[in-house]
């Protein structure tokens, strides 16, 4: 049988240390379509032990430090990054500028992932600069399993990609979203940012990073850069206290948004308006096309933002009122086909916001939920969220294709606590989608949640099939 890391060219011995870390040898092979060089990245673990910063820093300097052409716009946080990611780019770009953006994770395609005005990277784009990157690797090193060779993870290898490719295009910013945490996360390599923003704060990704939200909190605040001005949610008055600190030690200035800068006026089903109190604009009376509350909170941290390196200079209050209509961010609350939405709640805190806009939807008719989930997350907390918010008729479980998926047997072993939830059981995300859709009754409303894998199997279903 012919083996998936032979098709690929690369393969792997793998062994386990006395400390039961991953020791991979790589043989170098022959890459030369976008598909090899896309399976070669996914084949590489994305869990491993990640490389020293000093390591993935002066990897940064052998690729000619590209962030180094740009101002960098970093961005970090538990719920909302992606979402204040948008708002930024959909702001500067009504602004006249030219933006590159940096996210994770896709959705559908790996080159969501790349995105310059608007447009994501080219297939070409994609092949010749991971063979650039593939070519710098140290392969006599890696052949002979020299603990010492550098290569790069998964995350890696695409921010890599990434910051060469925008280097190429030279735009005026370039925001990048963090991959996990913020202090030792990939991203923290670049040289000099114009801002760091923070986003809302809660307990995820515990075993990496912290099990308490202060000292999650501590992790996210290392992308804070001397020089550099830091921009944080206030979560809570402990956090803004680490917040504050990590700011200090520094010598740079750091402001908070909180609910209290901006008030709700009108929700209009699939719109919101508020009003934000700016530095430079007082109130600023804002329209944004969804209808979850919560993209209120990102968006005023992105304007702040703008507003503290800008100064109301460039980007005027026009610019703001427009990039803020004109945002669009996939798989957050999204309507996929009328009366279906999509959300990329993904752990504890954003179930509870999920929650929260289901509750004010203004829907009249009845409701079912789609639901799958990750191993790594707490979801028996978020199973007790959505069932004691008693706001859907029936929940469909399905196991996503990611092996990162809880199976349908835990599913059901966590709803089986609960007796009063009616469930029903789907081997795939398909059947599952199908199966509401076929049995959906009049004015029923169906909602997707509980990770952005399910968002994005639902998505590829919608690309090939006809609903």
């Amino acid at each position: 049988m012919t083996m998936l890391s032979d098709v690929i060219g690369v393969k792997a011995a793998i062994s386990l240390s006395a400390q039961g870390s991953v020791k991979m040898k790589k043989i170098k092979q022959s890459i030369s379509t976008f598909e090899e060089a896309e399976q070669y990245i996914n084949d590489t673990p994305k869990f491993t032990a990640k490389n020293k910063m000093e390591d993935t820093r002066e990897f940064l300097r052998r690729l000619g430090n590209p962030d180094g052409k740009m101002r960098m716009i970093h961005v970090a946080g538990t719920n909302g990054k992606g979402s204040v990611c948008a708002y930024l780019r959909s702001i500067l770009e009504a602004a006249g500028y030219r933006v590159a953006l940096f996210t994770s994770p896709h959705l559908v395609e790996i080159r969501e992932r790349f995105v310059v005005e608007g447009e994501m990277i080219s297939k070409e784009a994609f092949l010749r600069i991971f063979l650039q990157v593939y070519e710098m690797l140290d392969w006599e090193a890696l052949e002979a399993g020299s603990e010492k060779a550098y290569h790069p993870t998964y995350f890696e290898y695409l921010l890599w990609i990434a910051l060469v490719y925008f280097g190429e295009r030279k735009p005026d910013f370039c925001i990048l979203e963090t991959g996990l945490g913020g202090r030792l996360d990939a991203t923290n390599a670049i040289s000099q940012k114009e801002v760091s923003i923070i986003t809302h704060i809660s307990l995820d990704h515990v075993e990496y990073l912290g099990d308490t939200v202060e000292k999650i909190a501590w992790e996210k605040a290392g992308i804070m850069q001397k020089g550099a001005p830091a921009i944080c949610w206030e979560t809570s008055p402990e956090i803004r206290s680490v917040f504050q600190n990590y700011a200090d030690e520094l010598g740079i200035s750091c402001r908070f948004v909180s609910e209290n800068d901006y008030s709700f006026s009108n929700f209009n089903r699939k719109t919101i308006d508020f009003c934000l109190r700016t530095e430079y604009y007082r109130c600023v009376s804002l329209s944004l096309h969804t209808m979850a509350p919560y993209q209120m909170e990102n968006c005023a941290l992105a304007i702040r933002a703008i507003e503290t390196f800008d100064r109301g200079k460039t980007v005027t209050l026009e610019h703001i009122v427009k990039g803020a209509a004109e945002c669009f961010w996939p798989g957050r609350m999204e309507e996929v086909l009328p009366n279906v939405y999509v959300d990329g709640a993904h752990n504890e805190d954003g179930i509870r916001v999920f929650l929260e806009t289901v509750a004010g939807d203004g829907h009249g008719g009845g409701r079912s939920l789609l639901f799958g989930v990750v191993k790594e997350k707490d979801y028996g907390r978020m199973v007790e969220e959505l069932v004691s918010a008693g706001l859907f008729d029936k929940v469909a479980l399905a196991h996503m294709r990611t092996n990162r998926g809880v199976s349908v047997e835990e599913l059901k072993t966590m709803f089986e606590k609960y007796p009063d939830c009616k469930y029903e059981i789907y081997d795939n995300v398909a059947s599952a989608f199908r199966g509401l859709l076929q049995n959906r009754k009049d004015q029923e409303r169906i909602y997707a949640a509980g990770s952005l894998y399910l968002v994005g199997e639902i998505k590829e279903l919608l690309d090939y099939d006809k609903f």
